[in-house]
């Protein structure tokens, strides 16, 4: 499957090389060119334990890649994950210019459906905010493409991340539970 994600800080960066070494094709884009020269050089950005080997592996492979273009990072893939950051603003609340940035780069460059995951740390009423900015794009352009929008909130622990990603704890209790009540039934 092809996936872009967009935002290639912590949560980004793990997400996408944890996907691309599930099989998956993944673009990952970001805006600050000096963090992609670095990715593109070979360079971590992050401390993670585990990262670095997935993120070569990947490179090489030609599942994994890091570029600043935005039309290309729409056009990539039906599934665009929003990982960007969300850092406090001064009341506190999480400040979401960059999310709803990214979705209207969306909503101006996509020709079909997409399904947009907004996978940064966001308050409730976040994907009605991202839906309406892809429609607004798209209203510019006189275009009415279908797309879904989704929330993915991240549990990754900083040091362990690569671990909760590929063995999150959350999915395989939820596993459990069914597992579980289809016994007893």
């Amino acid at each position: 499957m092809n996936v872009t994600v967009i935002g290639t800080g912590y949560v980004g960066l793990v997400t996408g090389a944890c996907l691309a070494d599930a099989g998956n094709n993944v673009f990952c884009l970001d805006l600050d060119e000096r963090k992609i020269a670095r990715l593109n050089a070979g360079e971590i950005p992050i401390f993670e334990p585990g990262l670095e080997p997935i993120v070569k592996r990947n490179e090489h492979a030609g599942r994994l890649r890091f570029s600043t273009d935005v039309p290309a990072s729409v056009a990539h893939a039906e599934l665009q994950l929003i990982a960007v950051g969300t850092p406090p603003g001064e009341d506190g609340s999480a400040d979401l210019q960059h999310v709803i940035a990214a979705a209207r780069a969306i909503g101006r460059y996509m020709e079909g459906y997409k399904v947009i995951v907004t996978k940064s740390t966001v308050p409730v009423g976040t994907a009605d905010k991202v839906k309406h900015a892809v429609i607004d794009e798209q209203k510019k352009r006189h275009l009415g493409n279908d797309f879904t929008v989704v929330s993915n909130p991240e549990f990754l622990k900083e040091g362990a991340a690569v671990e909760d990603f590929m063995k999150p704890d959350r999915a395989s209790s939820t596993r459990r539970s069914r597992e579980t009540a289809s016994a007893s039934s």
